[in-house]
């Protein structure tokens, strides 16, 4: 094999920098993606705990929309924790 010269080394350096460069874009934004899911679950579980309160509050409501809010909370935030740690969901 013929011997390697400076040019061919530094372009070969440019291209090793562009893939660590393209990779670790990806991996930025695969964790962007997570937290957003994670930001997201949580607002929902939040929401949920209010609409629990709400019904607990009203005279009239039934038990059931009471334990489907609060129901709905402890899942959204349990898939919340799961996927701000990256355990849960697509590889």
């Amino acid at each position: 094999m013929a011997t390697q010269t400076k040019a061919d080394r530094t372009a070969a350096g440019k291209k090793a920098a562009a893939t660590r460069e393209r990779n670790q874009k990806r991996e930025e934004s695969k964790d962007a993606g997570r937290k957003g899911v994670a930001t997201r679950l949580v607002t929902e579980a939040r929401e949920n705990i209010d609409r629990a309160r709400t019904e607990a509050s009203k005279a009239g409501s039934s038990v059931g929309n009471v334990a489907k809010a609060t129901g709905g909370a402890a899942y959204k935030a349990g898939r919340s924790v799961t996927a701000r740690v990256g355990l849960g969901g697509k590889k």
